[in-house]
């Protein structure tokens, strides 16, 4: 019988990946969170990577058609980068798929987005980076989108000062950590909503208001349930250094 996965559930934090000697580490509780509720997001920081990366004999035949890509990109903080993704990418998305990993194969999709090719058909892979973190996420039950960024970053440097005056009207009379929040669920999400700030539930489901909210937008808690086929978000901070913003979007049934 195939698992229930239900809707309204707030997404736990990213399972954190120590680096390369941790490779079997989060895994099977990735796929016990894929069992119950369709979606796992990972996440490391890339420098315990650095010499795993530098050494071994495996890396080229794991990046397979991005070995080129791998070779061409300049920076050695980008190299590394890129390798540690690769990696964990295809870690998750063979946990989600139950499939060797070395038959995994990556590709990117029209909106510049990582898609999985071959066996990966119905299930969806997200990435996101910021300084040395990397986020990877799978979903076997519809869209999945991540977008990560520094936890003290200057609210109004997020998106550039590209915002409609009155929009970034409307964001300046929200508190401090919910403005936080919202413009991270603006990045994160595909298609941006207007500024009206967003509902915020407990796990639970019950609405919260006040102090309560902002406690729970200061510890990662913060989850806003949409429609059915729509777009859900969840913000959590990692390692008390960043945010990870999480949107999901149900697969629509037949």
């Amino acid at each position: 019988m195939a698992p229930a996965h239900p809707a309204a559930h707030a997404p736990a934090p990213p399972l954190y990946l120590q680096g390369p000697e941790g490779l079997e580490g989060p895994w099977d509780e990735a796929g016990d969170r894929l069992e119950d509720t369709g979606r796992a997001v990972v996440c490391t920081t890339w420098g315990p990577w650095l010499t795993a990366v530098l050494l071994d004999p495996g890396l080229r035949p794991l990046l397979g058609d991005d070995w080129p890509r791998f070779r061409r990109t300049p920076a050695a903080a980008g190299r590394i980068r890129f390798a540690v993704s690769r990696y964990v990418m295809k870690y998750a998305a063979a946990t989600a798929l139950d499939v060797p990993v070395h038959t995994v194969e990556l590709g990117v999709g029209p909106d510049g987005h990582p898609v999985l090719r071959g066996p990966g058909t119905g299930v969806e892979i997200a990435l996101a980076h910021t300084g040395e973190l990397i986020v990877v996420g799978v979903s076997r039950t519809g869209g999945i989108r991540l977008h990560a960024q520094p936890a003290d970053l200057d609210p109004h440097r997020l998106l550039g000062g590209h915002l409609p005056a009155q929009e970034a009207a409307a964001l300046d009379e929200l508190p401090a950590t919910e403005r936080r929040t919202h413009l991270l669920r603006l990045l994160t999400l595909p298609t941006a909503p207007t500024t009206t700030a967003p509902t915020t539930t407990a796990q639970d489901g019950a609405t919260q208001d006040g102090a309560a909210r902002d406690r729970a937008a200061r510890d990662g808690a913060v989850f806003a349930q949409e429609a059915a086929g729509e777009w859900s978000f969840t913000a959590h901070l990692v390692q008390d250094r960043y945010l990870v913003g999480e949107a999901h979007r149900p697969r629509t049934r037949p």
